[in-house]
């Protein structure tokens, strides 16, 4: 398995932790999981920042090396402590290497969003830094990494950081950017790259030119597709089912009401009746998301987990944004029915693009979206201890190549539900 950097840095700060913040720092466990949901992603972030504009790889690799012993939970719970020797301190300084005079706006701002006090966000902020940044040691010292596959390795994760980063936190504005886009683009690699796989390092010759060329012919590619579609479509007539968005350079694309084959036939569904053990009957379809999930609930031999996923398809958003459409709302308002007939039950929503586009954009949208079906969800009475988030993993799991056509890749466009309890 390849190595995820920000769940690796997550995974240190596990429940101990957070209660340890907690009741240090005198905030609400929500407070400290909110704050840390923001400040690890932004922490990675500055590494992004920093190494590409300071020009000074090996520099930063010294330094992620010299907290690698700092990547652990009881690190963390002895500098709240303060029994740490001066780990607070250490996370201070190096704060302000990556982000500068602009640490006390980035600590405001944090305290902003997750609700808790500055005096509190700014501890926290830099207990963790050393941690976080650790982690990446961690990982560069157990695999002998030189200046140049450092930077890979960071190129390669950058996507999933940037689109971890919360919308309340303006993080680009922090760093003078327009956009979280231009972080990512800042990140340069000279001479030979490498990516990483399962670990290992793998050096690969950089490639010195035609991709003015190669991004020509795809742009052109993309315009004659375009027109073949439009012509052989002829739009949406009158009384036919609108086809749902396609994915352009940061949409994800929209999951149909029913299943349309572009100058094929509608293919129908077929509609049952979904009894819950409270006497409620929903409406659905046959093998829909509601028929598979009460199925899955009312089955006890069957284990709920990380791994259980079911796909909505009843969902549409409105073009390009992250605001589901009236139609959608009976879909919601049956998962929140389910969700109540079945107290115990606990899910995550995930959002998933295919790989067309700009995949930091795709990544953000995706996450928006899941966020936006929990939000409906929550406006529906779900009992808010019933939902355990949301994720945006935009192409991370699609299997289409960019370069498939579209009936192969809308598999990989899709929200989901994953049940963790029953």
């Amino acid at each position: 398995m390849s190595f995820d950097l920000l769940e690796s840095a997550k995974s240190i700060f596990n429940n101990n932790v957070v209660s340890q913040a907690s009741s240090q720092l005198g905030e609400s466990e929500g407070g400290i999981q909110k704050a840390l949901s923001g400040i690890v992603p932004v922490i990675l972030g500055g590494l992004l920042s920093k190494a590409g504009s300071s020009g000074s790889a090996g520099g930063l690799l010294d330094m992620v090396k010299g907290v690698a012993g700092d990547a652990n939970p009881s690190a963390i719970t002895g500098a709240l402590q303060g029994g740490a020797g001066g780990l607070v301190g250490k996370g201070a300084d190096l704060l302000r290497s990556l982000f500068g005079d602009k640490v006390n706006a980035l600590i405001g701002m944090l305290a902003s969003f997750a609700g808790i006090k500055e005096s509190s966000a700014s501890t926290l902020m830099a207990s963790a830094t050393p941690a976080t940044l650790g982690t990446v040691g961690q990982y560069a010292a157990q695999n002998n990494l030189s200046p140049n596959s450092f930077l890979s390795l960071l190129d390669s994760q950058k996507d999933k950081i940037l689109g971890a980063i919360p919308g309340g936190l303006n993080i680009a504005g922090i760093l003078g950017l327009a956009n979280l886009g231009d972080l990512g683009k800042k990140l340069g690699i000279t001479g030979d790259t490498a990516t990483t796989t399962g670990g290992a390092v793998n050096i690969k010759p950089a490639p010195t030119s035609n991709r003015w060329v190669w991004s020509l012919l795809l742009i052109l590619v993309a315009i004659i597709l375009l027109w073949y579609l439009m012509r052989g479509c002829g739009g949406n007539k009158p009384g036919t089912m609108p086809v749902s968005d396609s994915v352009t350079t940061s949409q994800l694309a929209d999951s149909a009401t029913m299943n349309v084959t572009p100058g094929g036939p509608v293919v129908t569904r077929e509609s049952i009746k979904v009894t819950l053990p409270d006497g409620t009957v929903l409406d659905a379809y046959k093998g829909g998301i509601e028929d598979q999930l009460v199925t899955f609930l009312k089955d006890d031999t069957r284990k709920a987990g990380k791994d259980v996923w079911f796909d909505f398809d009843n969902l549409n958003f409105k073009t390009g944004s992250a605001e589901l459409t009236e139609e959608s709302m009976k879909q919601v308002g049956n998962i929140a029915a389910i969700m109540k007939a079945f107290p115990k039950a606990k899910i995550k929503i995930g959002g998933y693009t295919d790989r067309t586009g700009d995949s930091t954009a795709n990544l953000r949208l995706s996450k928006e979206r899941a966020e936006s079906v929990v939000t409906s969800l929550k406006k529906n009475n779900t009992n808010s201890a019933q939902l355990l988030g949301a994720e945006g993993y935009g192409s991370q799991f699609a299997k289409a190549a960019a370069t498939a056509s579209d009936e192969e890749k809308k598999k990989d466009r899709h929200i989901s539900v994953s049940v963790r309890e029953k």
